[in-house]
């Protein structure tokens, strides 16, 4: 839901609303990157997903074009194909920097080799070399779309998948296992779960800041309080993190 619209379902000042975003947000962003470390992942997907924070990237005047926090706005996620863990995410720019970053922190959370699979953007190549080198089994999963009528009711419709090309970047990973399913879908959760993600929508982030905390209060409630469908718990509960189902008061209190 949007700010405003919170605000007016309990009716409590904005400015409370924020701040208890901010905190909480804050607080679920150093409890996982805390608590995920040494995970036993094996399988990862990684993707990023598009927002905008303030208003469209068209509309960002002159004297700020170019800082971040204004216009385009992406999300880096990372998925375990089995436990369906989220263990890092990246709130940036789709760049070789952030791709960096991202790559590096996703690293260091990992006990023991994994197989990766990302699609065809090409700052993956060297942040996956620089942050595993040859520790890890790499492919890369590159879709082909075809065109759709320039109409107004496709405008924001993805092309007809025509067919994918699995490419082998390093090690061996398993032909089976090179696929952005999970992680595809999991950018799917994130639009459905936050308006703040919802395309033509007026709920939209105006500050990167609370965004951010956004995201991270997002995952941890993916992450320890969403009962997996197909899993029967929650991905903490199937990585072995924690015990049981979090509630969202012990949620909201990790801002104490």
């Amino acid at each position: 839901m949007s700010l405003r619209a919170t605000t007016r379902l309990v009716d409590v000042s904005i400015n409370t609303v924020t701040k208890l975003l901010e905190d909480v947000g804050t607080a679920c962003d150093i409890y996982q990157n805390e608590h995920f470390r040494n995970l036993p992942c094996s399988r990862i997907q990684v993707d990023e997903i598009w927002c905008f924070v303030g208003m469209k990237e068209r509309n960002v005047p002159p004297n700020r074009k170019g800082v971040f926090g204004y216009g385009d706005v992406y999300t880096w996620t990372a998925i375990d194909a089995e436990t369906k863990l989220v263990p890092s995410w990246l709130v940036g720019r789709r760049d070789a920097y952030f791709a960096k970053v991202f790559i590096d922190d996703l690293a260091s959370r990992m006990a023991s080799r994994i197989q990766l699979t990302s699609d065809g953007h090409g700052v993956y190549l060297d942040a996956v070399d620089r942050a595993f080198g040859t520790a890890i089994d790499y492919a890369m999963l590159v879709k082909v779309y075809g065109n759709l009528p320039e109409t107004p009711e496709h405008k924001y419709s993805p092309g007809e998948c025509c067919g994918a090309t699995k490419t082998p970047i390093c090690g061996r990973p398993e032909d089976e296992h090179i696929s952005t399913s999970f992680v595809e879908r999991q950018n799917l959760t994130m639009r459905m779960h936050m308006r703040r993600f919802t395309r033509l929508t007026n709920g939209f982030s105006r500050k990167v800041q609370n965004h951010a905390c956004a995201v991270a209060l997002h995952y941890m409630f993916y992450n320890f309080a969403r009962i997996h469908k197909t899993l029967r718990v929650t991905p903490a509960m199937q990585a072995g993190i924690s015990d049981h189902v979090w509630s969202l008061e012990e949620i909201a209190k990790l801002a104490d």
